[in-house]
């Protein structure tokens, strides 16, 4: 989660001697990971631009749009410039007001964005005449600085502005942005970094914020007596708090305020609004104000009531993004008496909202379960910087002051009077946790032995409570919820005390036996041989439509879900199971790329998950998925373009290269029938006793339903497991042999019947050793050969490791093949 944290806030809480880019490289060294540094002013020239005391403001003789500032910026005589700002004109006939207007200036040199230009290009300021009056200068915008896109009007600044100071000095500053990864709520906010700061640089921390209410002497009570509160279900809302502000002045937030919440990425909406978003990112514990007159008691009468319940079923509700949402019976709601006023940790409702004529204000300060805030979240598909905090786990002991701290920031912008009481609902208070901590157990992890005194001041400076001498009795904070072991202890130590420090040493201990890990090897081998082969590896979604597993089927019957494992929350509708076979989605991709290519070639290893029955998780295997389409042979300038398209024969080839790579012995090829396959253009691999899967092209009617078009589509499924057990068993390095082989050509006549593979295994068996290889390279059909009859000719290789083989010795194996071809096959040799 991103955060923005500028160093003139992160300066209330910690004093900060170092330069931002030197801060930066201490916090992330520390965990705290700074993405960039934004520089704001950077670009001003501080002998240019400065701050500007507008003296007066006069009609321009020649333009009724246009105006004549005459601008005092600190030097002997002020300057007059002519500027068409909106929030300018309209003060002509009125005069200025009573306290100095002030606004940035930019002399004749500086350099500033064109305020009319989109792509935020740059521009010299130069004087001129503006219909006939001299320009010398011009009063700024913030688009025109580079703070937003705002160019409506000048930037109006406090009146305490000092007059002719270097802007950017005055509103100068530096935001760091953190990416904050895990659940680490306690750094999401501007007092976590100052409190990781202080620990790194050794300096106090200020949390005076955190004391208003007992400053002020108010007292909590789960009963206040300007309203009820309840909490209906305390696994959900683990506190909530209820502060009234009365007798407010709604208007805009002060000029501080909304630059510190423009810098942290926040827009200004009114004061209320922007205190409950400051207190958010100062102290990270989010709130919510609500209009304390729309409240409404129990059946409309009587006090005000807040309930925090689930929704009712049919239940919904209007956010104040004008949206209506319907809600489940399992979302968290903020209610009133007559319904629902904001949907709970996530977003209020607009029946409540803030409005001018607000007068009370009610601050909602409450501690959420953090797993339903994230379904709420997820299911209505609305996340918010409040959501966002929640969803990682706040303890709910910042609260109150929380709540506290925004009611008088309300208190001191709007006016109004803070009740004494706040209302404090917290059914189960969270108790802290000792944690016992050996400091010989701090060396034996971190392997550099760290003082006690050290240790001490940095488990003190991150708010840890320490005892003792050794073994530690350390106690976390309660907002330190991801603290539960030592380890996570040491881990903290070891970090502010800087791994930087440590120095390197080498491995005391003697390293373990190294292990291959023979799966991931294999994994790797089949990836590189399949990229060797010209195919592109893919990754789909694991999450299938039960839709599509039916386009593997020619009839488009439909699948039985039970054979498929179902996802109880999904993140789309169309993907509510997890996939059997990984063909769907490959030819899903393949669909996709044939859009904008000629010809695909790509391959998936992934996991299929299959049901087991009176088991809790699925069986989830490996295996191999390969699709090719399009043209045969990419144009080429020496081939011209050859429209061949891919064929059975292809994918066999990349199968056959897959399997010779992997050194898997004698494959067997079989006649298959698969119901996504092409009847008669699909075989059956196995090695052995192994069935391996199956290679074809697709049937014409699977190819239509998944968008393919007219061409072949070939495929390839293996079970990778089975392949991995295979390539693990090793295999033995054939020898080079020293002494000629034998080439020699024999052909026999067989049953139409008999497969091709079967001859070939009997051939290879029967003459072994001396037979070494074994190829079909004709096949011949013709009624001379008798009804249901066929030639198969082979080409055979002898070889002999021990000496150079005589026309005798193969004419003995010779024979011996065909005598058992004539017995065992009724095959008969074609002279």
């Amino acid at each position: 989660m991103a955060l923005r944290v500028p160093i003139s806030w992160l300066r209330d809480f910690v004093d900060v001697p170092l330069a931002p880019q030197e801060l930066a490289e201490r916090l992330t060294l520390a965990g705290l990971e700074v993405e960039s540094i934004n520089a704001i002013g950077a670009q001003w020239d501080p002998q240019k631009i400065v701050v500007g005391h507008i003296t007066a403001i006069a009609p321009h003789p020649d333009a009724d749009r246009l105006c004549l500032c005459t601008v005092d910026y600190g030097a002997a005589a002020p300057l007059t410039v002519v500027t068409g700002a909106p929030n300018l004109t309209a003060l002509l006939g009125r005069g200025l007001p009573a306290t100095p207007l002030k606004a940035p200036f930019a002399m004749v040199g500086a350099e500033l964005i064109d305020g009319h230009a989109a792509d935020g290009r740059t521009l010299k300021l130069k004087a001129g005449n503006i219909r006939g009056v001299r320009s010398e200068g011009m009063v700024c915008s913030e688009k025109e600085l580079g703070l937003s896109e705002d160019h409506e009007g000048i930037l109006l600044l406090p009146p305490d502005a000092p007059t002719g100071m270097p802007l950017n000095e005055y509103l100068g500053d530096h935001v760091l942005e953190f990416d904050i990864k895990g659940g680490f709520a306690h750094l999401l906010c501007v007092h976590g970094v100052a409190r990781e700061a202080a620990a790194l640089l050794g300096t106090p921390l200020r949390s005076d914020v955190w004391r208003v209410g007992g400053q002020h002497g108010h007292t909590r009570s789960p009963t206040p007596p300007f309203m009820a509160l309840e909490i209906a279900d305390p696994q959900r809302c683990l506190r909530f708090t209820a502060t009234l502000v009365q007798g407010v002045r709604i208007g805009p937030s002060p000029f501080w305020m909304q630059q510190r919440l423009v810098r942290a990425g926040m827009r200004p909406i009114n004061a209320v609004v922007d205190v409950t978003n400051y207190v958010m990112l100062e102290l990270g514990q989010p709130l919510h104000a609500f209009d304390f007159s729309s409240l409404r008691g129990e059946q409309g009468g009587g006090r005000p009531l807040i309930r925090v319940r689930c929704a009712h079923p049919g239940e919904g509700i209007t956010t104040l993004d004008g949206v209506q949402r319907p809600l489940d019976e399992q979302m968290l709601l903020i209610t009133d008496g007559g319904g629902a006023v904001g949907i709970a940790g996530i977003m209020g409702g607009l029946e409540s909202e803030v409005t001018e004529r607000t007068t009370d204000v009610l601050i909602e300060c409450a501690s959420f379960e953090f797993l339903s805030i994230r379904r709420t979240s997820q299911l209505l598909k609305l996340r918010t910087e409040a959501g966002d905090r929640f969803g990682k786990r706040l303890d709910p002991e910042r609260c109150a002051a929380a709540g506290m701290r925004a009611a008088y920031l309300i208190h001191d912008i709007c006016g109004g009077t803070v009740h004494p009481v706040q209302g404090d609902v917290y059914p189960r208070p969270l108790a802290p946790q000792a944690i016992t901590l050996p400091l010989d157990f701090v060396h034996h992890l971190l392997g550099v032995p760290i003082p006690r005194t050290d240790v001490v001041r940095i488990l003190e400076a991150l708010e840890f409570r320490v005892e003792g001498e050794d073994p530690l009795r350390v106690t976390p904070p309660l907002h330190r919820l991801d603290i539960g072991i030592p380890a996570d202890l040491v881990e903290e130590i070891g970090r502010i005390y800087g791994y930087d420090r440590m120095a390197p040493t080498l491995i005391e201990d003697a390293l373990p036996n190294q292990r291959r890990n023979m799966r991931l090897d294999g994994t790797e081998r089949v990836r590189d041989l399949l990229t060797g082969c010209g195919l592109d590896e893919i990754i789909t979604y694991s999450m299938i439509a039960l839709e599509d597993e039916a386009r593997l089927h020619p009839e488009r019957q439909a699948v039985a879900p039970e054979d498929y494992v179902a996802l109880r929350n999904p993140l789309a509708t169309e993907r509510g199971h997890m996939r059997r076979r990984l063909l769907a989605g490959a030819l899903g991709t393949a669909r996709d790329n044939l859009r904008f290519l000629p010809r695909v070639r790509m391959f998936e290893v992934g996991r299929v998950f299959q049901p087991r029955a009176g088991a809790v998780l699925p069986d989830e295997p490996l295996r191999l998925c390969a699709v090719m389409a399009g043209l045969r042979q990419p144009a080429s300038w020496h081939s011209g373009r050859d429209e061949t398209p891919m064929d059975f024969f292809d994918i066999k080839g990349v199968a056959e290269t897959l399997l010779d790579g992997l050194s898997l012995g004698a494959i067997e090829w079989r006649p298959g029938e698969q119901a996504a396959y092409h009847p008669g253009r699909c075989a059956q691999v196995s090695v052995g006793d192994t069935p391996l899967g199956a290679v074809g092209e697709l049937h014409p009617r699977v190819a239509q339903a998944f968008g393919l078009g007219a061409h072949p589509v070939c495929a390839l499924e293996f079970d990778l497991e089975a392949l991995l057990v295979l390539w693990q068993d090793g295999h033995q390095m054939t020898p080079i042999f020293p002494h000629p082989p034998v080439y020699e050509d024999l052909a026999f006549i067989v049953d139409a019947a008999l497969s091709a593979g079967d001859v070939q295994r009997l051939i290879a068996q029967t003459g072994r050793p001396l037979v070494t290889d074994v190829r079909l390279f004709d096949l011949y059909q013709d009624s001379r050969l008798g009804e249901g009859r066929k030639s198969l000719a082979f080409a055979l290789t002898y070889q002999s490791l021990e000496r150079t083989l005589t026309d005798q010795d193969v004419a003995k194996v010779r024979a011996r093949i065909v005598k058992r071809l004539e017995h065992e096959l009724h095959a008969q040799l074609r002279a």
